[in-house]
């Protein structure tokens, strides 16, 4: 019992150190990772080496599976380069398990002085975070030693060889172990691993160890369409080619594996080597070939995971991926995506009431539903963002951070004045059968349209972080205040002269005024992040020129 606990020990340090390593490698690379694979999906052979190169740095299929699942959900990546993407990753991941298991004993130490060492030094720094990597690669070293010799007492067990020996005929129950190690131990590596351990000692014949092997792949895939269960169709989808890719391959090749083993046992080739170059080699050939049917592999699966017509209408955030919660550059790039996005519902807002201003009275519930959609967003996002552990965070994440939730929280506080604005109009001038004078009219819509104006300067100041343009936004925030200002005076003069149209809509009329200069405030506020930004910088580089 303690042998096989040391064992599942060694095993979930190996996925341990998996995990270590994708969070360092992600927490440093996340965002040029995400940027090679974005920009490799216009040729397929670009797209199959970018799974390749990203998998065997992150040294997890699963990983990148989670970073292209991401990219497809946000729609954008197509289904068919992405299935070319983890039809690569496959591969990566079968050739970091042939680097892997060289004897690298005496690098394992060294990854993890290194790694603590330079971690705890500095964990906030991207250096800090390749140590952490480091400690994850020197684990996953000393976890495969320890697999190893945790195995060899197991498999000098009477009942464990008289178990084995009852596959020796029997290739189905042979993928079904394979894949049941793959899932228990979430990792194909690990599978893989303790298979050649097995057939190294003799206690499992060669062909049950390649269908083991083969099991294996199975499993993981098995393991990723598990793990997708609530995501989106197009999710589903990408987890279900993949899977689909792994069975083909899978009775392409077992029908031949007796022969294949015959053919080998002329050369008495080392039963653990073959079994790991068999990993590699039947991953790259499977891969290889399945190529060409990536497309209608990506309409097949479109047939058989149907879109949800109630869960495509739901308010639903679109682009917080809580997989990308271990890399706060991709977090935070998948907050600002959708704070953008209730940008655009604010926009549809300021539209839908200028309709209502003009006597639409339809726009109204249009509105007010988008009201519930900027609430759903805003409410998403700050959870999200809470979720991203402050120690993960630079000091710039850090400021970024704030910068969004303080946009986040302008756009729906935008939203509820909009709102009562359009209730407020409704209400009061289009019930009443009441209406603006011509020039009141004519003012309202000229700062509906500055209005309009300036939250797409804002949102393209949030998202770029321009200097130029914050301190045109800012000049702009100006600017509308002074013709507020003006309109309010021009108001009030007309009620001098007892203009009965806007003595009858005094209130409101007063009220719009105010209530626009206030939106224009919560639109321009992201402007003064920029600049304190500009301005905190040259204050460095002025203290640095003094003290030279």
């Amino acid at each position: 019992m303690l042998t096989l606990l040391h064992l599942l020990s060694s095993v979930a340090l190996l996925v341990w150190g998996t995990h270590i390593v994708r969070t360092g490698v992600m927490r440093v690379f996340g965002s040029d990772l995400r940027r090679i694979l974005s920009a490799s999906i216009q040729k397929k052979w670009r797209a199959f080496i970018a799974g390749v190169g990203v998998t065997a740095l992150v040294q997890s299929s699963n990983a990148t599976a989670l970073l292209v699942i991401s990219f497809v959900s946000q729609g954008l990546i197509g289904l068919a380069p992405a299935l070319v993407i983890l039809l690569g990753a496959d591969v990566g991941t079968a050739l970091m398990a042939r680097v892997l298991t060289f004897d690298l004993s005496w690098l394992s130490p060294l990854l993890i002085l290194f790694g603590v060492i330079t971690f705890l030094s500095q964990k906030k720094t991207r250096v800090g975070q390749v140590g952490r990597a480091g400690i994850g690669l020197g684990l996953i070293l000393l976890a495969l030693q320890l697999i190893v010799i945790s195995a060899e007492p197991i498999t000098q067990a009477s009942a464990v060889r008289e178990v084995f020996s009852s596959l020796a005929g029997d290739a189905v129950l042979a993928l079904l172990i394979g894949a049941l190690f793959a899932m228990v131990s979430y990792s194909s590596l690990a599978a893989v691993l303790l298979t050649a351990t097995l057939a190294a000692t003799g206690l499992v014949p060669l062909n049950i160890a390649l269908c083991i092997v083969i099991g294996s792949n199975l499993g993981s895939g098995f393991l990723a369409l598990l793990s997708s269960r609530g995501q989106g169709a197009t999710s589903r989808r990408l987890v279900l080619g993949s899977l689909l890719f792994k069975i083909i391959g899978c009775v392409l090749v077992v029908p031949w594996i007796a022969v294949l083993t015959q053919w080998l046992r002329q050369y008495s080739l080392p039963a653990a080597e073959v079994v790991i170059y068999f990993h590699m080699l039947y991953n790259l050939l499977r891969c290889i070939l399945m190529l060409p049917l990536v497309n209608p592999m990506a309409r097949l699966t479109t047939r058989m995971i149907a879109e949800d017509p109630a869960i495509a209408a739901q308010l639903t955030p679109r682009y917080l991926d809580s997989a990308a919660l271990d890399t706060p550059s991709l977090a935070l790039a998948n907050a600002v995506r959708e704070t953008l996005r209730l940008g655009d519902v604010v926009e549809q807002m300021l539209v839908g009431f200028n309709e209502v201003l003009q006597g639409n009275q339809q726009h109204r519930r249009e509105v007010a539903h988008l009201k519930d959609e900027t609430d759903m967003l805003y409410g998403a996002i700050k959870l999200y963002l809470a979720r991203l552990p402050p120690e993960s965070l630079s000091a710039v994440d850090s400021r970024r951070w704030a910068e969004i939730i303080d946009t986040a929280v302008n756009l729906e506080q935008a939203g509820e004045i909009i709102d009562r604005m359009t209730s407020e109009v409704s209400s009061k001038s289009l019930g009443v059968r009441k209406s603006f004078s011509l020039k009141g009219m004519e003012e309202l819509n000229t700062l509906y349209l500055r209005l309009v104006k300036n939250l797409d300067l804002a949102m393209s100041v949030f998202l770029s972080g321009d200097i130029d343009n914050a301190r045109r936004l800012r000049r702009a925030k100006h600017r509308f205040r002074l013709l507020n200002q003006r309109y309010s005076l021009g108001h009030v003069e007309r009620l001098h002269h007892k203009n009965l149209q806007s003595m009858e809509t005094s209130s409101l009329h007063m009220g719009l005024l105010a209530d626009m200069r206030r939106l224009n405030s919560l639109f321009c506020a992201v402007a003064y992040y920029v600049l304190e930004v500009q301005d905190e910088e040259s204050h460095s580089d002025g203290e640095v020129g003094v003290t030279n």
